[in-house]
């Protein structure tokens, strides 16, 4: 008896395992009820999403009437575009996002030639982030490079594809001219009309008429402007909490996805690029994810470069989804922008990934800059203000001067 006592105090004091491995806090993820809410959620957020813009269409042409061309007369030049494009997402940090309102400024009569110089600055604005998480491993020589270069292959293919086609738009509207003819009959604007028809239209109708009546009481520009406000502040909480909701939802089995799909090819990786960007509805989120594996050298920059051209692809789809809310004579052209943004991507895709003298140029690109900023990490910071900063403002001076 005596031994029997002392063992079961000799155990006493050992934390009781059995009991934490079974507790429901450990070993259950989220309920039933929980995952439907989840997945009511994300509709609820795609709800307000395409209202958004809607109601954003809607204010942009009560702000405006007729005169919408004139109102943006200071972004009629491409460069100013870009810049505006550019800046825009650095600040948001959403491509989506801006393409999105890019959406609903062409629905409500924004010009698309203005627009696509936009749509191409919003590639380059939202690479800035993989950069800024890469300086999270300078104190660690070789994981910087890996990690730098791996940020920074995003920079330089989306530098090249504006690059590339830019000067095509300008002098041929080249990305206008293709995206016509796919959206007239993909809108209705052929031979029939689906506005009567428009069952996202007629679903979106009382957020807008919502909206529409909160800003009776003003005159008809400022009330126009009020939407607009509105509309953005709706698209901000949309994007913000749907990403948040499908990383919770998709993003841990993603990465496994991830870490065994990645490594096949660059098909695979640009298929797995895509789909990522897709379920998370923000490239910056999924590319930022492969930057610590960058680092560690779990995967290479040639699997990694890939994958970032996938993002770009996978990003385009918020926008296509927007433009199906816009209604009226200029729905056509909201679809026409969004079908601009898809087309450049791919375009850059098959130009620059299918041609081998254009291929390993952003590869080299970043792996020299990888080099410099390994002896001199304030060429890190060079690299984020020339990019994002100094070549706006050099956009903007050879605009001036043109």
């Amino acid at each position: 008896m005596a031994n029997i006592a002392a063992f079961r105090e000799s155990i006493s004091d050992v934390p009781d395992v059995t009991r934490t491995a079974v507790s429901p806090a450990a070993s259950i993820g989220p309920t039933r009820t929980e995952r439907f809410t989840r997945w009511f959620l994300v509709v609820a957020l795609i709800y307000l999403l395409i209202s958004a813009v809607s109601v954003i269409s809607s204010g942009f042409r009560t702000a405006t009437g007729d005169q919408a061309e004139e109102l943006f007369q200071f972004a009629t030049n491409p460069f100013i575009g870009l810049v505006v494009g550019i800046i825009a997402t650095a600040l948001i940090q959403s491509s989506s996002t801006v393409t999105s309102i890019i959406v609903g400024l062409v629905a409500g009569g924004l010009p698309v030639s203005v627009a696509v110089p936009m749509v191409m600055g919003a590639n380059i604005g939202t690479t800035v982030t993989n950069t800024l998480v890469s300086l999270g491993f300078v104190r660690e020589k070789e994981e910087f490079k890996r990690a730098f270069s791996a940020a920074t292959v995003h920079d330089f293919f989306n530098l090249l594809a504006v690059a590339i086609f830019l000067p095509l738009e300008i002098m041929f509207g080249f990305l206008e001219r293709v995206a016509v003819p796919l959206a007239e009959p993909l809108s209705g604007s052929g031979d029939y009309s689906v506005d009567d028809a428009n069952l996202i239209g007629m679903a979106t109708s009382p957020i807008k008429e919502t909206a529409t009546g909160m800003m009776s009481f003003l005159p008809s520009a400022a009330a126009g402007i009020g939407m607009v406000l509105i509309g953005t502040t709706m698209i901000f909480m949309a994007i913000r909490y749907l990403g948040k909701l499908l990383k919770k939802l998709l993003v841990g089995r993603a990465q496994r996805v991830l870490n065994t799909a990645i490594g096949r090819g660059p098909v695979s990786g640009m298929v797995s690029g895509a789909t990522a960007t897709v379920l998370v509805q923000s490239s910056t989120t999924s590319t930022c994810l492969m930057i610590p594996l960058a680092g560690s050298g779990a995967l290479s920059l040639r699997q990694i470069y890939p994958f970032t051209i996938g993002a770009n692809l996978g990003t385009t789809m918020t926008a296509l989804l927007a433009s199906t809310a816009a209604t009226g004579p200029l729905a056509v052209h909201a679809l026409e922008i969004a079908l601009v943004h898809l087309l450049f991507n791919i375009f850059a895709m098959v130009v620059i990934f299918a041609l081998p003298l254009l291929r390993n140029v952003p590869i080299r690109g970043a792996e020299w800059l990888a080099a410099l900023a390994l002896k001199n990490k304030t060429y890190a910071i060079a690299w984020v203000v020339v990019t994002f900063l100094a070549v706006p403002a050099l956009l903007i001076l050879a605009s001036a001067l043109l």
